[in-house]
């Protein structure tokens, strides 16, 4: 039995008990038969018409109800409910439906002009973007994938990725650098691969970026960089010997040399050895700097490390700071190189005022927060910060000026940062290092 049906009936089971009543008295009086049909007539009619009336007045709106939700649900936000008071429950239910009407048209906006952007933007870059469903089946590809893969949007749409060419893509979720080459070019491709969902299923999502042209520039700016180093070096070397080799020659050439001719020339074949060691020890500690490995990350105690650095000179003691037990996570023994350089450094500089080291550590915010560790010395200061980290630049005369870029390949290798700066308070400098802490 439908609703409108079960209305109607109780519509006339409300008004049957004095419709009965109302035809007792009606056929047990004293009434002719004529007044007897007319009443009777009257009141059933008047019972039905009142129930079929009860009946259109609760159907009515349910059947307006329904066409205005069935026309949202067609993404059909121009029909609406007619206004009427909020005080009457109906009109309570319209204004209501017309509020979702609005609310579902401006998401409707909203989305479609998001969608519009995104295309726009998709179609714009310069990078392949592709997505692939559950079964490795193409779904999505912008206009530069379609070039790359040399095939309209149309013919690609449905293909697999071994068809495609794209399943070494896909076989790993770390971002890589790939040599491949494919219809619409070649080079080395920078490969990302993540995973959405949509309508409940998993997809992947691939972006693929040419970096060929940037990679080939970095390679030919770190090439220049090499270059001038090395020739700085040979040049401040190579210049003198040449110099001392002519002066030598010419002690040969005479008929009659010098009497002193001997010392000149061992003075002149010391001068070559110094430099010639000088250049091996550039060369050395260019190869040193070029092949610093991988750090093996495991957990460490920072108050450990710190104080083992600290112990390693009896000579020249270290002020310990003591704060918070925390652990990073790292390589011991290149995170205690970097605090034995920066040790070094400060004990160095604090050696023209005899001033004293101190080494101290904490956090930064929560307890997942990196963790700061930090070198001051009573030194002179720095005269300047730009060049600290200039491979080979030192102020020291026995200096190879690698020791500060070392300390900042270990401190990034770790994913922390290493600072130098004068401080705030009194004399000195304070070498600031951050590490990220342990999840533990």
């Amino acid at each position: 039995m439908t609703h409108d049906q079960r209305v109607y009936l109780l519509a006339l089971a409300g008004a049957a008990p004095g419709a009965l009543v109302a035809l007792w008295i009606l056929w047990t009086g004293d009434y002719s038969a004529r007044v007897q049909w007319t009443f009777t007539l009257l009141i059933g009619g008047s019972a039905l018409a009142c129930a079929s009336a009860i009946r259109h007045r609760v159907v009515l709106p349910l059947q307006t109800i329904s066409n205005l939700l069935a026309a949202l649900r067609e993404s059909d936000f121009s029909v609406r409910a007619r206004r009427a008071p909020d005080s009457d429950p109906l009109g309570a239910v319209a204004s209501e439906v017309n509020a979702l009407a609005d609310t579902l048209r401006g998401q409707r906006l909203d989305a479609v002009e998001a969608t519009a952007l995104l295309q726009k933007v998709m179609a714009e870059i310069e990078v392949a973007v592709f997505t692939f469903d559950g079964n490795r089946q193409l779904q999505l590809v912008n206009r530069e994938g379609a070039r790359l893969l040399g095939r309209p949007v149309e013919r690609l749409l449905g293909r697999s990725a071994s068809d495609l060419g794209l399943d070494a893509c896909l076989a790993d979720d770390v971002t890589r650098i790939l040599q491949m080459t494919f219809p619409g070019g070649g080079g080395r491709w920078e490969v990302r691969k993540t995973t959405f969902r949509q309508h409940g299923l998993p997809h992947q999502l691939l972006v693929m970026t040419d970096v060929s042209q940037s990679l080939r520039e970095e390679e030919r700016q770190a090439w220049k960089r090499l270059i001038r180093v090395i020739g700085h070096e040979m040049n401040n070397s190579l210049t003198p010997i040449k110099s001392i080799a002519g002066s030598l020659a010419t002690l040969t050439t005479g008929d009659r040399p010098a009497s002193d001719w001997r010392d000149d020339l061992r003075h002149g074949l010391a001068i070559i050895s110094g430099r010639a060691e000088a250049l091996s020890r550039f060369m050395t500690a260019y190869a040193r700097l070029a092949r610093l490995p991988p750090p093996t990350l495991a957990p460490i105690p920072l108050g450990e490390c710190v104080q083992r650095v600290a112990g390693l000179d009896a000579e020249h003691p270290v002020d310990v700071l003591h704060g918070p037990d925390v652990i990073v996570r790292g390589d011991r023994d290149q995170l205690e190189q970097l605090l034995i350089n920066l040790v070094r450094n400060a004990h160095e500089a604090s050696a023209e005022t005899g001033g004293g080291v101190r080494v101290g550590w904490g956090r930064n915010g929560d307890a997942a927060g990196p963790v700061t560790l930090w070198v001051e010395d009573d030194g002179p200061g720095l005269p300047q910060t730009g060049n600290l980290f200039v491979p080979f630049f030192t102020t020291k005369p026995d200096g190879s000026g690698i020791g500060l870029v070392l300390c900042r390949q270990i401190a990034e290798a770790h994913g922390g940062t290493l600072t130098l700066s004068n401080r705030d308070t009194g004399r000195g400098c304070r070498a600031t290092l951050t590490l990220p802490a342990h999840p533990s």
